[in-house]
């Protein structure tokens, strides 16, 4: 598995959080990330900035063939279901399978899915490989949890509150790594 020195140990810290950003951010920029990012089309320059602002290493890597042997190479991959290509759908799927033999942290972003078919049976097979963290508004939590039928495309019409049930059923159901709901919403 890949160097993450640069991720925080331990529970809450009760230090000043500008000095704790301040040096998670220099821990990263000590060890940089490899970040594998399957992402939509809409943000993939903007993500690949932002990783790059932070000193990580991007990489869009979302062709079926190298999405999984380059997930077990990364230091993390992200997942996010924004703008899903049937090519795209398939990389997600290898990607996932290839980070968790690699043993390889993985984030999936459950980008409007309820409403919309394809997306939501994807995050559904997505989530079935137990991703490291999900990250979805609450309409996404709630929608993954099958709860709700979701929000309204990105924007969440639900509030946080509403979703922290279903927050917690994901974490019992998927196996997830951290016990805080508010890491998952």
């Amino acid at each position: 598995m890949s160097d993450t020195s640069y991720l925080p140990t331990g529970g809450p810290s009760s230090a000043d959080p500008v000095s704790a950003a301040a040096d998670l951010l220099k821990r990263l920029r000590a060890a940089p990330p490899l970040t594998h990012c399957i992402t939509n089309s809409v943000v993939t320059g903007f993500t690949a900035n932002v990783l790059l602002a932070l000193g990580a290493a991007p990489a869009m890597v979302d062709i079926v063939g190298e999405a999984g042997m380059f997930a077990g190479a990364a230091s993390g991959v992200l997942i996010n279901l924004g703008t899903p290509t049937p090519e795209q759908r398939a990389a997600s799927l290898e990607a996932a399978a290839g980070a968790n033999t690699a043993g390889t942290p993985w984030v999936l972003d459950p980008v409007a899915i309820g409403v919309l078919p394809v997306r939501t049976g994807l995050a559904g097979e997505l989530a079935a490989l137990r991703p490291t963290a999900i990250r979805g508004n609450a309409s996404e939590i709630l929608a993954l949890a099958g709860l709700s039928a979701g929000g309204r495309g990105v924007d969440a019409t639900d509030t946080p509150e509403a979703a922290a049930d279903a927050a917690r059923t994901l974490a019992e159901r998927w196996g997830a790594r951290s016990p805080s709901p508010a890491r998952w919403i």
